[in-house]
C-alpha cells in the first residue's frame, strides 16, 4: 500500500495544465451544477465562522474535521470546497483528491458567491433550488 507521501509524489508528477484547470470551479458554474444536483458543496470554515454567517445551502464540514467525516461526502458527485477566499478550500480539495474524490475548489470564494446572490439574484436562485 502506498504511503500518502508517495500518493502526493505521484499526483505532483502528473500535475499538468489540464489538472490546473480541472481543480477549479467558478461561481456561475457552481450555481448551475449545484442546481442540477451534480456537485456537493462543502463549507470548510471553522465552526465559529459558520455560526456567524452561512449561505443557506451546501454542507458544513470544518477543514480540521474533514479526515473524520469523509463518510458524509458523496463519492458519486464532484465535491466543491469553499471558504471565504480559497486558501483553505484548496487544502481541502487536495486532501479529498488524494482520498479518491473528484474535488474542485471555488475560485471566487464564498465572498464571491455572496456578491453573486445579492437582491433579486438570491431570491431567484433559492427558488431554483426549491424546485
Amino acid at each position: 500500500m502506498k504511503s500518502k507521501i508517495e500518493e502526493f509524489d505521484k499526483y505532483l508528477r502528473s500535475f499538468d495544465y489540464q489538472e490546473r484547470q480541472d481543480m477549479k470551479i467558478k461561481r456561475d458554474e457552481l450555481f448551475e451544477q449545484y442546481t442540477k444536483g451534480e456537485i456537493q458543496i462543502i463549507d470548510i470554515r471553522f465552526n465559529e465562522e459558520h455560526e456567524a454567517w452561512s449561505l443557506g445551502f451546501g454542507d458544513h464540514i470544518p477543514l480540521n474535521e474533514l479526515p473524520d467525516r469523509l463518510d458524509e461526502i458523496d463519492k458519486n458527485k464532484t465535491i466543491v470546497t469553499m471558504c471565504p477566499h480559497y486558501d483553505r478550500a484548496e487544502i481541502a480539495r487536495l486532501y479529498l483528491k488524494l482520498q479518491g474524490f473528484d474535488a474542485k475548489y471555488l475560485t471566487d470564494g464564498m465572498l464571491g458567491v455572496i456578491e453573486g446572490l445579492r437582491g433579486d439574484k438570491a431570491r431567484d436562485y433559492m427558488n431554483k433550488l426549491k424546485g
